[in-house]
Parts: C-alpha cells; structure tokens; sequence
C-alpha cells in the first residue's frame, strides 16, 4: 500500500463512525450471505440408520427415509419426522423456516405476532418475517452490489472517453445523455412487466440501462481537468499510447473522487428495488423482498410487527451505507489533513 493510500486508510480509520459501520455491515452481510443455513424449512443435517444427509444442500425423497411416495421429503411432516427419529435425529438450523414457509400451526390467525416459533412473528400469509428479512437483506446487498458495480464501470468508460477526448465525441455523448436520462424509467418498467414476470436479472438490466449515467459527469470532470496537466502534455509528447495515459495516468486520479459515490449509487440502487417491490413492479410475486414486507405493513397495519421490523432493518442497511460513504468521502478529501 502507498503512503497516500495508508494515509486515506488512516483517516478512514479516524472516522469512528464509518469504520465501526463499515464493520457492522460486513458482518450483517457475511451473515445473512449462507441464508440457508440460518433459515430453512429443511433439516442441516439428518442421521438416519446409520447415513448422513445434508438436505440443506440436497434434496431428497420421502423413500430415502422409509416412507411411502416418491416426492421430496417434507421434514416438517409429523408422520415423517417421526420415521427419521426413529432411526436417528435432525439437526435444524435456528430458523426452521426459510422466506416462503408458511407456518401452519399457529395459535392466532395469520398475521400473527412474535412467539417462541415465530420470534418476529409471521405475515398475513403465515410466513416468518425474520426468515424473509434475513434473505431479503441478502437479496437487496446482492442486487446493489451488482448494479453498482456494473453502473461504475460503464459509468467511469463512458465519461473517461468523454473528458478525455473532449470535442465532437463530448458533444454528442452529452446530447444522447441528456436525451436518454429524460426516458421515464418507472414507465419502461410498467411496459415491460406487462409483457414478461420481472425477475431479479431483468430488473437488474433495466435499471443498468438508466443508472450507469450517475457516474459519467464526476469522471467527465476529472479527464476534461486532467488532460491538459504538464505531465499528460509531456507524455502525449513522448508519444504514449492513448490507452497507456487513460489507465495509467487520468484514470487513477479520477477514481478518487469517483469512489467517494460508490455507497451513495449501492443506496440508490438498493432503494429502487425496494420501492419498485413496493408498487408491485419488482421481484415475482412471493421472492424475498423487503419492498414486499414494506407493503405488507401498510397493509397490516394492525400487526405493526411487520412494519416495525422492515423499517428498523431498511433503516439500519441505508444508514450504515451513509455513513461509510461520508467516511470514505472524508478520508479521500485531499484537502483534509492530519
């Protein structure tokens, strides 16, 4: 590591706020990342006359363990389980449910509140909402980090060939900008769900199409300043390649005031599934979403469980992602100093 970037990691470190959340939202990512192990209507382990099964990673047929039909094993079964105990035990994940179980022996009608069973209690479909926060919490981390990765480096390509070059190629990159931020995307959303079911994939490309631009202008910047410094000059008079100046030289120091963006872009992203979950425009119908439970609050009101639960992890997700955005802003600030 240079000594300006053990200087920026230093600062970063300084910032109290930033590093502790930094921590915290990797371990709430690390966590909830093996959902299947924390979460899930299927045994981790089975012993059972004398074999191991590991149903959490594979699926088996009710024969496999003495009973009647070949059709996957549905563990939560009395009558099977009570087959499995009697030649051997289950080990069960804290969990036992995962984001679509639906808990058929509750006590009080569905949405029921938090319970031994059910510790944040169920939906109004009886499934168990800290099994749907801890994979909703996975899918929404996984779906930003995607797209704000891929909308960086188009991003950071389409505005470096823009500052680089300046002249036509600016000009016409800043008018098909301007054109193609105008689109209404929540339109083109609406048009296509009408047309095919929206699937983490497809929504992830839609809104790539229309998010890549939050990073052109900052990087635009950074190449129109840069490109005619003394030391650019002199390497254009060397006879350097394009590419080599691009990546070599301007590249880097744009990237400093790019990276300052990156958890803003992955708070965006995140609240646009969520909110598109929210209208009905996002994942199918039953996916893991916190977008869904926000809605299923609103319309429960009367089991605040619900709300309370989706707003205090959406809350915390968003925070901890500011925070490390205004951390890494600050410690990448070359106006700032010891």
């Amino acid at each position: 590591m240079s000594p300006l970037n053990k200087e920026r990691w230093h600062r970063f470190k300084k910032n109290r706020r930033g590093y502790i959340s930094l921590w915290l939202f990797l371990c709430l990512f690390l966590m909830t990342l093996p959902a299947e192990f924390l979460a899930n209507d299927a045994p981790l382990m089975i012993r059972y006359d004398g074999d191991f099964y590991f149903p959490v990673v594979k699926e088996y047929s009710e024969l496999e363990f003495g009973g009647d039909f070949d059709i996957s094993a549905e563990y939560t079964d009395p009558y099977l389980a009570g087959l499995i105990n009697e030649k051997g035990w289950m080990l069960w994940p804290p969990i036992p449910f995962d984001y679509s179980t639906r808990n058929s022996n509750l006590t009080q009608p569905a949405p029921s509140p938090p319970s031994d069973v059910n510790w944040l209690g169920t939906d109004d479909q009886g499934r168990d909402v800290l099994a749907r926060l801890i994979y909703g919490f996975r899918v929404s981390v996984l779906f930003g980090l995607m797209l704000t990765i891929a909308t960086s480096i188009i991003g950071v390509a389409a505005g470096a060939v823009q500052g680089f070059y300046g002249g036509k190629i600016d000009l016409i990159g800043q008018r098909l900008l301007e054109v193609w931020s105008s689109v209404p995307t929540l339109f083109v959303l609406i048009i296509i769900a009408s047309m095919v079911t929206p699937s983490f994939w497809i929504l992830l490309v839609i809104l790539l199409l229309f998010g890549w631009m939050a990073l052109v202008g900052v990087v635009r910047a950074e190449f129109l300043r840069a490109r005619n410094l003394d030391y650019v000059m002199a390497a254009r008079a060397l006879g350097v390649a394009d590419r080599t100046l691009i990546f070599r030289h301007l590249l880097p120091n744009a990237m400093v005031a790019t990276i300052t963006f990156v958890p803003f872009v992955m708070v965006s992203a995140i609240t646009s599934l969520t909110a598109l979950d929210f209208l009905g425009f996002g994942l199918p119908p039953g996916s893991a979403s916190l977008g869904e439970m926000v809605s299923q609050g609103k319309n429960n009101l009367y089991a605040p469980w619900i709300g309370i639960s989706v707003f205090v992890a959406l809350a915390l997700l968003l925070s901890l992602l500011v925070f490390i955005g205004e951390a890494v802003r600050d410690a990448v600030d070359p106006n700032r100093t010891r």
